[in-house]
């Protein structure tokens, strides 16, 4: 287990990798812990130093108090990869961990060769949906909101399978205080005008499926950089890497080979 003291905070993270190798920070949604890349892990190219984290309020890491801010959480995985000498790296955030990619990308463009913006957008909701949406969870827990979280996610045919229980089982672990931190932050946070002037390679991906951050809206966003690619994985929900890992892993292949990578 690897802990990260972070001026008081303690971050879970997980390095594998030669530590000659490529630098790859993943950077999941809200409501999940690393583990939510774990099915696409074997279909990437060997030869990938790999960064994976629980952001505050999830998995293993602390959940501080107070209000938090999408700054707070860009900082925390910037001191993370300064701590593990991350530089230069391809980075891929999917959701929140899209945002936390654009605002890092704006912040420390040292730190970032190229990113993937997967099932994210520069905007995600308004602040009433996710004040809404906090009540709800500070009142009932993850319990209170999971059906509509789920269909929002995964896609009807995938939600028939017996795979589907045990990843709404993964996300009512999330504890309530670290999903309404998170939320919080989001709300807060319209990247709109800074991802705008970003000019990095850049990879938007989007589940037909996505009832969260639909392709429209992740298209929209990735339009906003120049130069930027983008890929629609059909049948997939808002969690393409758990539904689709293979063919989401193959999408980043390729993009990594774009940027270099062998």
């Amino acid at each position: 287990m690897q802990i990260a003291n972070l001026d008081g905070l303690r971050l879970h993270y997980h390095v594998e990798g030669p530590e000659n190798g490529t630098p790859v920070v993943f950077a999941n949604s809200l409501g999940t812990d690393f583990r939510m890349w774990d099915p696409i892990m074997p279909y990437l190219p060997e030869g990938l130093r790999i960064l994976r984290f629980d952001k505050r309020g999830h998995g293993l890491s602390d959940t501080p108090e107070g209000r938090w801010s999408m700054g707070n959480l860009v900082r925390d995985i910037e001191q993370l990869m300064d701590l593990n000498g991350f530089k230069n790296t391809i980075f891929v955030g999917l959701s929140i961990g899209g945002l936390i990619a654009q605002g890092l990308a704006a912040k420390r463009p040292d730190l970032m060769r190229a990113m993937v913006l997967s099932n994210t957008a520069a905007k995600i909701g308004t602040r009433d949906m996710w004040a809404e949406r906090i009540k709800i969870i500070e009142n009932g827990g993850l319990e209170a909101a999971v059906d509509g979280t789920m269909e929002r996610w995964f896609s009807a045919k995938f939600r028939d399978t017996e795979e589907f229980h045990g990843w709404q089982n993964f996300h009512l672990r999330t504890p309530a205080r670290g999903w309404t931190g998170c939320a919080d932050a989001i709300a807060g946070t319209d990247f709109l005008s800074s991802t705008s002037g970003l000019r990095l390679p850049t990879l938007g991906i989007a589940g037909s499926e996505d009832g969260a951050t639909p392709p429209d809206l992740v298209r929209e966003t990735t339009a906003l950089i120049p130069g930027s690619e983008f890929h629609l994985i059909k049948g997939a929900g808002h969690l393409p890497c758990i539904e689709a890992p293979q063919e989401y892993a193959g999408l980043l292949t390729k993009f990594f080979a774009a940027q270099g990578v062998s």
